[in-house]
């Protein structure tokens, strides 16, 4: 294999989106080892969950693909400029849940494979279709996203409880207004590919409103983890500070002038609080 072949398909995978989501798998599993840390499991169930996940980016490529055509940042996506055929591309992303899960069932439990192929089927099945016809598809594609933490929490303690839910709602929550920045920047690519994001259905000033209220939820859940004893109160301390500060730069977009600045400005600072989050819980 060449190495333009193989960064084809590695570019299949969408190494990103594995990466982001791994990020949060890592949180749902420190938070549930509480100091008893089993770093074969750890290596096991990243792996197999970051599997699964590229084998969902691998089947949203397909079903995509048509519409990458029309998007400057996806014109030159594998599938579309034809480097690697269907069939190929279709087997390399079945192979690639197949191992995962079989990596996932042989070295954790069933809660946390049934978690990351519900995240799966979610994805593909119900987000990367809906995309097309509503903007509610935002809503669904975040539920897919929000499962690596629960895989990640149950692989280490077999079921899921509140600590799960409000991971599983932190994740979620953060989601939204980092799609809905991501959507204001990026918003002619998705008025040529005729995807009806929240900014085109509903407009700038609702989308504010909606990651304004998004962001509310996510510091209030975020808070939760410490109210019930889940986290410390240093990472009570940061979380709020950070969340207060993402609030502040979604009142401040009511007033900004240039609303695609303002958009970057929250997707970048919604990478840190993330990365942030995954930290504390560490700590």
């Amino acid at each position: 294999m060449t190495t333009s072949t193989l960064k084809a398909y590695t570019s299949l995978t969408k190494p990103g989106i594995i990466f982001g989501n791994a990020v949060t798998a890592v949180s749902g599993f420190l938070l549930a080892s509480q100091g008893r840390f089993q770093l074969g499991l750890f290596v096991a169930t990243l792996i197999g969950l970051s599997l699964v996940i590229a084998s969902a980016c691998v089947w949203n490529n397909y079903i995509d693909r048509q519409m990458d055509e029309k998007m400057a940042r996806t014109r030159k996506r594998a599938l579309v400029q034809k480097l690697i055929s269907i069939p190929r591309a279709l087997t390399f992303g079945t192979l690639l849940g197949v191992v995962g899960v079989a990596v996932l069932v042989y070295y954790t439990n069933m809660v946390a494979v049934y978690s990351a192929l519900i995240g799966f089927v979610v994805y593909v099945a119900d987000y990367s279709l809906l995309k097309y016809k509503t903007s509610f598809a935002t809503v669904v594609g975040s539920i897919a996203g929000a499962m690596p933490p629960v895989v990640g929490y149950s692989a280490v303690t077999g079921t899921l409880d509140l600590a799960a839910l409000l991971l599983f709602l932190v994740v979620m929550f953060w989601q939204m207004p980092h799609f809905y920045a991501i959507a204001m920047f990026r918003l002619d690519d998705y008025k040529a590919a005729h995807i009806p994001v929240l900014p085109l259905t509903r407009g700038v000033y609702v989308t504010k409103v909606y990651s304004l209220l998004n962001v509310l939820a996510f510091t209030v859940s975020a808070a939760l983890l410490s109210f019930f004893g889940y986290t410390s109160y240093s990472y009570l301390s940061v979380m709020l500070v950070l969340g207060v500060t993402w609030l502040w730069l979604c009142i401040d977009g009511f007033s900004c002038t240039n609303d695609r600045f303002w958009a970057r400005r929250m997707f970048f600072f919604s990478l840190f609080i993330i990365m942030a989050f995954a930290v504390m819980i560490a700590v």
